[in-house]
């Protein structure tokens, strides 16, 4: 008897150092050994004090009786005109049947009734899928729009673009080979590589045109995901003991290594971003960390001036969780610390219908610079879509 126990015992200490090696050799496959080498900052604290920046607003859409949930904003400029695209539901959050709308402006202020861009394709004979708007890349003359589809289940998730020459008239659907639901449009790397953030995944291709060509990486291990869509970044996180990491946005320093923040929603928000870097343009990432960088958990977007310097607009406020305003810019000049603060906005937009998940005064910002001024497309309380602009010699 005390042999047979002795055995035992020693196969359970076998177990248990096969078992912390295989730890130590997952996270060590997971990091892909690349060390973190910025750590990024911020320091908000509330709007007091703070610059207000003069701007410009105009409202795109506000709905009336019907189609009365709207998120998910892009603009950009296309042959002298304002382009906007969104998501555009019924009533609730990315629920069956959601669509892709786009309107056009010629002097900001006046816009087009929304048209559709894409339309969800059936699911079965009850149910459509659902579509989000995910963002714009231009190459010369031609326009790219891209958008995500997903089951009602939130499976069978596909990137899909459309294209045009004139901002009229599209393409028909081009499937782009990838399984993410973006969270912008794709971004150019200094070496012109073109870099799509989804939730926790990342699409590159080398193609200028953006159409072709897309692979996929990751923070995680393939593994541990099959697709990356709104209700998929929840499962890996856990196995490896993160918090819910989503909705990544990047900007690349002139040493060309990438930086990523990821925001943290659900039972894990503790009001701090997460990020990664990536010194390979995309092809494998660090294990990501906690910044020191507020949130309010919402999505943000991360760029850079023309002047050189980053920056970063969205809500760091966390003494009003979800509220989402007011809306900020925050600057940096080396992309580590962003110090300087001005609040863009911080009006309230009454909401006119509740539905599954609406609310948040500024929702999803996603910038663009043109002609000296910084362009920020929001959604309002996920219903109404709005436009900001202001000159950038205020900052």
């Amino acid at each position: 008897m005390i042999l047979k126990f002795e055995h035992i015992k020693k196969q359970a200490v076998i177990k248990s150092i096969l078992s912390t090696l295989c730890s130590i050799a997952a996270s060590l496959l997971l990091c892909n050994c690349i060390a973190q080498s910025t750590f990024i900052s911020n320091n908000y604290t509330t709007d007091s004090g703070l610059v207000h920046l003069k701007v410009e607003r105009s409202f795109i859409y506000r709905p009336v009786k019907d189609w009365l949930y709207s998120h998910h904003p892009y603009s950009c400029f296309f042959k002298n005109k304002l382009i906007a695209i969104w998501s555009n539901g019924m009533k609730d959050e990315d629920a069956s049947g959601q669509r892709v709308v786009f309107s056009v402006s010629k002097n900001f202020t006046t816009w087009s009734a929304p048209q559709v861009l894409a339309s969800p394709s059936a699911y079965n004979d009850t149910m459509l899928n659902v579509l989000t708007a995910a963002g714009f890349h231009q190459y010369g003359d031609t326009l790219v729009a891209y958008y995500g589809e997903y089951s009602p289940g939130r499976t069978h998730t596909t990137l899909w673009a459309k294209y045009t020459v004139d901002g009229t008239h599209w393409s028909e659907p081009m499937n782009m080979q990838v399984p993410v639901n973006s969270n912008h449009g794709p971004q150019a790397l200094a070496n012109g590589r073109l870099v799509i953030c989804g939730n926790f995944s990342f699409a590159y291709s080398d193609d200028p045109k953006g159409l072709s060509g897309w692979k996929l990486s990751s923070i995680y291990p393939d593994s541990l995901f099959k697709e990356d869509n709104p209700a998929t970044f929840y499962q890996p996180a856990a196995k490896l003991g993160l918090p819910p990491l989503c909705e990544a946005s990047f900007f690349q320093t002139g040493d060309g290594v990438m930086h990523a923040l990821f925001r943290v929603t659900g039972k894990g928000w503790k009001g701090k971003l997460w990020q990664a870097e990536s010194k390979d343009n995309a092809v494998s990432w660090s294990f990501p960390v906690e910044t020191n960088f507020t949130d309010n958990d919402s999505k943000f977007h991360f760029g850079q001036l023309p002047n050189g310097q980053f920056y970063y607009a969205g809500i760091p406020d966390t003494l009003h969780h979800y509220n989402r305003n007011p809306l900020v810019l925050s600057v940096s000049k080396d992309g580590r610390f962003f110090g300087r603060h001005y609040v863009i906005a911080n009006s309230l937009y009454q909401l006119k219908k509740e539905g599954l998940w609406k609310g948040g005064q500024y929702g999803y910002p996603h910038t663009m610079i043109k002609d000296g001024y910084m362009y920020v497309i929001i959604s309002r309380q996920k219903e109404a879509i709005e436009i900001i602009r202001f000159q950038l010699d205020q900052l």
